[in-house]
């Protein structure tokens, strides 16, 4: 298990449309993956889950994953949320 602090560049942070897209990047890992916020952690393959982190713009989170490509997982997935959540990034 492999863990990652990332803070939320966007402007909506991840809302709705934006926690979907990232789902959809999640979920072409094997491993497991979670956002941790505070106290609060939710599977990251989840939209309920996500959403109800509520998390905005400047929010410090922690992004966790677990398995045979937690890796890369970790590395893409930090890049993403790193980018200011363009689509196609």
């Amino acid at each position: 298990m492999i863990s990652k602090e990332v803070v939320i560049k966007n402007q909506s942070g991840l809302d709705s449309k934006q926690a979907a897209m990232f789902i959809q990047k999640a979920s072409n890992y094997k491993s497991g993956i979670w956002i941790e916020k505070g106290e609060r952690k939710a599977n990251a393959k989840s939209l309920l889950g996500m959403l109800s982190l509520g998390i905005s713009s400047g929010t410090k989170i922690v992004l966790i994953a677990d398995g045979e490509d937690e890796q890369s997982a970790i590395s893409d997935l930090e890049k993403y949320l790193t980018s200011g959540l363009v689509e196609g990034a």
